[in-house]
């Protein structure tokens, strides 16, 4: 699908080059393609559209539903947070880190130790009317890379023979930061029942820490004194959440994640990496 329209290149994130998104905004919405794909999404007060090869593109749809469903939140007072998340026995845990910390390998070691999986890399958060604050996952299982794969028996069917030999040749500096993504089904994977998307949250775990010699530390910080903790935990609502039409939600701004996170306890992992130690940590 490729509307005859000027579009714009919408900007890519930090560290990155490859572009994904180009857009065009009419008089009360957008129009968002990919070009990788020939994927086209439009919304606006006229509601949702998606057009092209969605049946080889599952995944960007799905991507689709899930902004919009995030956006409802949004416009309810939840704030975004670009974070894993996971609970048991009434308590869960919000895990940050910059893109490449591992807190998807975390999240998936803490699963395997009993844990129950809520989100991998976008997590709601909001006040409950209770008073005690509250985590909403989406409903989308997470896509790992060959490094968290090797890492984790449960995953090991994720792979072919040949994919396992080949990843598992390469040094850890270059299977760390190596961007390859398989569908982990958490029920196929951990068994079924093991995935729960509200739960209270109780405390955030932030990754801090380098692939460097040393073993990691744990230890408490308040997020009042830490503004760079703080901005790991935010998540910038990206092109999805922006057209003419649509007003930007508070949660976009910092001070928002500061008023509302202001009494969670919260554990920077700094250090080394060593996931055993990170896991005993968090449980």
């Amino acid at each position: 699908c490729t509307p005859h329209v000027p579009f714009e290149i919408y900007p890519p994130g930090p560290g990155k080059t490859a572009i994904k998104d180009v857009y065009y905004d009419y008089s009360d919405g957008r129009m968002l393609r990919k070009p990788r794909t020939g994927m086209l999404f439009c919304y606006g007060s006229g509601g949702l559209l998606a057009l092209g090869p969605a049946l080889r593109n599952g995944n960007q749809v799905l991507n689709f539903l899930n902004t919009r469903f995030i956006r409802w939140n949004l416009e309810r007072g939840c704030l975004l947070c670009h974070a894993a998340g996971i609970a048991r026995d009434g308590a869960g845990l919000a895990l940050a880190g910059i893109s490449g910390a591992g807190k998807s390998t975390l999240a998936l070691d803490l699963i395997s130790a009993g844990c129950n999986f809520v989100s991998n890399d976008r997590l709601l958060v909001h006040r409950h009317p209770a008073g005690h604050l509250e985590m909403l996952g989406l409903p989308k299982m997470p896509r790992v890379n060959p490094g968290t794969i090797l890492h984790n028996p449960q995953l090991a069917a994720l792979l072919t023979p040949a994919e396992r030999e080949a990843y598992a040749a390469l040094p850890p500096h270059e299977l760390w930061p190596l961007e390859q993504k398989y569908d982990a089904d958490i029920d196929a994977c951990f068994g079924p029942g093991r995935v729960q998307l509200a739960a209270p949250l109780t405390a955030c775990v932030i990754l801090t820490w380098r692939l460097v010699a040393g073993a990691p530390q744990l230890h408490a910080v308040p997020l009042s004194e830490r503004p760079d903790l703080l901005q790991a935990l935010a998540k910038p609502l990206g092109v999805h959440h922006h057209a003419p039409g649509l007003a930007t939600p508070p949660s976009a701004k910092l001070s928002s994640y500061q008023t509302v996170l202001h009494d969670c306890p919260t554990l920077e992992i700094a250090g080394g990496v060593d996931f055993a130690r990170a896991t005993a940590g968090c449980l």
